[in-house]
């Protein structure tokens, strides 16, 4: 009879914590959508007239300072404007060894998707223009780090380099209609899953459990004691849920404005670190120079604000 009524109340709190993460994962994916949607149009349509490629001619005497060719600076600003995979693909359609594809990824995990992301943080209450500017010059201060660190890689990056051509304007933009509506149900679907956790962890007290362990380590990067969560969504889903979690938590006064701005400040040098590891390293690009370079610069970004601010104050 108990393990019935065990089994009972078990169910319930699964369908009232379902019931009660509908509302808000279909209103934070709007929300996130309503963003992501027009950005994503924009760069979409500078893309196909070359506007990005009429950009980065601009940056080419830059890239050759740090170990890197002319050209690729297209492969960088479409990562900055659109996504590490868009910058991925140009860089597959290139000529590089593994020394200039690994410094290249870095910039780009680091520098990636800025339109969107910036407007994103900019939600729970970070600077977007800040957060831009800081990841812009991080992104050249790795790569000025990684070419004087690394050692020789004259190996080519990959044997065959694949091009791909460009669609005409009317194919391009039902492409992109399709790749939304996908995208959109995916959103929907991870917001409404991350929700029900966060709602089902509360109830069962797994929050405070999680806290607890992952505390030291949230220490040593700097980062409010009761952040864990956030930095694990932020890691392993990227920075654009992260901060739709963190929206969802401010609104229900788990964590407070500050305490996001705080995370942000890490997470726009480490985030998506699972994902975008492994996009890159099945590639051939190490992982570690991957994952130690953001990690050291989320380290230098947290720990030098501090100390900023206590020079400031003092």
């Amino acid at each position: 009879m108990a393990d019935t009524s065990s089994a009972v109340s078990f169910f319930r709190i699964i369908y009232t914590c379902a019931r009660h993460a509908v509302r808000p994962a279909l209103k934070t994916a709007f929300w996130l959508l309503r963003i992501m949607l027009p950005i994503s149009l924009i760069v979409t349509l500078m893309q196909h007239y070359g506007i990005i490629s009429w950009l980065a001619q601009y940056l080419h005497p830059l890239f050759q300072h740090i170990g890197l060719p002319g050209a690729s600076a297209i492969a960088f600003l479409t990562a900055a404007s659109v996504t590490t995979y868009a910058g991925l693909a140009v860089m597959l359609s290139m000529t590089l060894t593994m020394r200039q594809a690994t410094i290249l990824a870095v910039m780009a995990l680091i520098c990636h998707a800025l339109p969107l992301e910036s407007a994103v943080v900019k939600k729970v209450g970070s600077n977007p223009w800040k957060m831009a500017v800081i990841r812009i010059v991080a992104a050249f201060l790795a790569a000025l780090w990684l070419n004087w660190v690394l050692p020789p890689m004259s190996e080519a990056y990959v044997a065959h380099p694949v091009s791909e051509a460009a669609l005409p304007l009317i194919p391009l933009l039902l492409q992109w209609c399709e790749d939304s509506v996908r995208m959109s149900v995916m959103i929907c679907l991870i917001l409404l899953g991350l929700m029900f956790l966060q709602r089902l962890m509360d109830d069962y007290g797994i929050m405070y459990r999680l806290v607890r362990p992952l505390r030291p380590l949230m220490r040593f990067f700097g980062l409010p004691d009761n952040s864990a969560y956030l930095w694990l969504v932020g890691n392993v889903l990227g920075i654009s849920y992260g901060s739709a979690m963190m929206l969802s938590l401010e609104e229900c006064g788990q964590i407070t404005r500050q305490e996001a701005d705080e995370v942000n400040y890490h997470l726009i040098m480490s985030h998506s670190m699972l994902e975008d590891t492994m996009v890159f390293a099945s590639t051939g690009i190490p992982a570690l120079w991957i994952l130690s370079t953001r990690l050291l610069f989320a380290l230098a970004l947290v720990w030098g604000r501090k100390l900023l601010r206590r020079i400031v104050s003092a």
